[in-house]
């Protein structure tokens, strides 16, 4: 079996020359590898991997903290976490809204990275619009 970064890889690069795929490559970053892909309610979300000696990390940006209604967008973010398998919802130091997941590398395969590609895609289309609904949209007085 390869090692766990060429199959990553391995199965990006075929994602992205499928002409069927809405995947594009993002490059590499810092040593961590990185896949563009179409969405409904945005134009696209980048999902980044990083590959440690024991699991294979991967973090999609959602958008900055909102300005308005934060308690409400939290409530809607850890409710959309409870069911997700393989990623949640989480925040950075600043505070921004990502999707984090962990494989460890002993279960990574091609089953394992569609499941947080799926994941991800899943998660962004349908809490993203009601984020912006929520956290951004402008109050009445």
């Amino acid at each position: 079996m390869p090692p766990v970064r060429e199959r990553l890889e391995t199965v990006t690069l075929r994602m992205v020359e499928d002409e069927a795929s809405d995947v594009v490559w993002a490059g590499e970053y810092e040593g961590r590898w990185g896949i563009r892909m179409a969405q409904q309610v945005r134009d696209f979300t980048t999902i980044w991997f990083d590959v440690g000696d024991l699991t294979v990390g991967c973090e999609a940006y959602v958008g900055p903290m909102p300005p308005h209604s934060r308690e409400e967008v939290f409530a809607l973010l850890l409710a959309r976490s409870w069911p997700a398998w393989r990623t949640h919802f989480a925040l950075d130091q600043r505070r921004d809204i990502f999707l984090v997941g962990r494989v460890p590398v002993k279960d990574f395969d091609d089953d394992a990275l569609d499941e947080v590609i799926g994941s991800i895609y899943e998660l962004i289309e349908t809490t993203f619009r009601q984020i912006i609904r929520i956290g951004f949209a402008p109050r009445e007085k």
